[in-house]
């Protein structure tokens, strides 16, 4: 239990990170440059994180590492970027609070972990939060915006379950790694393509981008995939509604967004989706009953042992027969 904890708050520094992240592409980043703001982010992360691991692809994981850098990377920072730039911060990291949901059904599909109860009830939960923050009325919510970021979520689900299928007795810090370096390196010929010539950084752009690679990408996905190694899909996916809950908080403090009593209402019922589903105790009933049960290499030696004082509950085999009688030849009379 204590491991599980210890395991889900590792998990947490990723969407607290994801959720800082929309207000700092918001408020410092290019706004119309949206491929080489996602390559900036990724390519950098990547190259640091496999500096640290010093590993390099191998196998499969040379495709695997371009399926899921395409996904997980390319596609995903992309839509990520044009969200936070179309989207106030607390609406763009609210639409992609629905991901719980998506892991768990595409969880259940791929890597049959079938959701339970806890989780489907905090799902469930967090996700009438998320309507409650999402549409509060108080402002018209931009449609591609909106787009941009369910698809990004959608995206980014499939390509966690991959990843948490293929990625069994992999290093987590490779993985992620590569994937990273090679989302970026997808990117950047496309933003060359498409962009033109990279855009001119103020240092406070430079400073946000600093942030953004190292601590919302190569700490975040580093934290998220080792989540994703030790816990249910269900679990990381819960957690995961930290991210609009960051993402409304600091708007609101930071950014002045206003929040609404429906938003605080939304938020309350996210942070109860996220307990509901968190890793339970194992009762203390279910913890005797399999200290009593004895070992299964105990059995045999038990069963074939001589009872002792006549201690039922024991099955004692009868002695063995000797293969010949014992004749005892009676001694003579003188001989007495």
């Amino acid at each position: 239990m204590e491991a599980n904890m210890r395991w889900t708050a590792l998990t947490a520094i990723a969407p607290v990170a994801w959720g800082t992240n929309y207000f700092v592409t918001h408020e410092f980043l290019p706004a119309g440059s949206p491929l080489y703001g996602a390559a900036l982010r990724a390519l950098p992360a990547g190259l640091v994180l496999l500096a640290l691991c010093g590993r390099r692809p191998h196998g499969s994981w040379w495709w695997r590492s371009a399926v899921l850098g395409l996904l997980n990377v390319s596609v995903f920072f992309v839509l990520v970027y044009a969200a936070s730039q179309l989207l106030p911060t607390s609406t763009a990291s609210t639409v992609m609070a629905v991901s719980p949901l998506a892991m768990m059904l595409m969880a259940w599909a791929l890597v049959s972990e079938r959701p339970g109860r806890a989780h489907l009830a905090g799902a469930a939960v967090g996700l009438s939060g998320v309507c409650l923050m999402l549409f509060t009325g108080t402002a018209g919510v931009s449609v591609p915006g909106v787009l941009a970021s369910a698809t990004a979520m959608l995206v980014s689900s499939f390509g966690h379950i991959l990843t948490k299928r293929w990625s069994a007795g992999t290093d987590v810090l490779a993985s992620t790694a590569w994937q990273l370096t090679a989302g970026g390196l997808i990117l950047l010929p496309v933003a060359a393509a498409v962009e033109g010539a990279p855009p001119a950084l103020s240092p406070s752009a430079l400073l946000a981008f600093g942030y953004v690679t190292l601590i919302a990408t190569a700490l975040a996905f580093a934290a998220w995939f080792t989540g994703l190694r030790h816990l249910a899909a269900g679990t990381v996916g819960l957690v995961g509604l930290l991210n609009p809950v960051t993402g409304v908080l600091l708007g609101t403090a930071v950014a002045g967004e206003v929040l609404t009593v429906r938003q605080s209402c939304g938020l309350a019922l996210v942070l109860t989706g996220v307990l509901l589903g968190r890793p339970r105790r194992t009762g203390r009933r279910g913890r005797t009953r399999t200290a009593s049960r004895p070992a299964a290499d105990e059995r045999p030696a038990r069963e074939s042992a001589p009872a002792v004082g006549g201690i039922s509950g024991t099955r004692t085999r009868p002695p063995a027969r000797t293969s010949a009688p014992i004749r005892v030849t009676p001694r003579h009379p003188e001989q007495r």
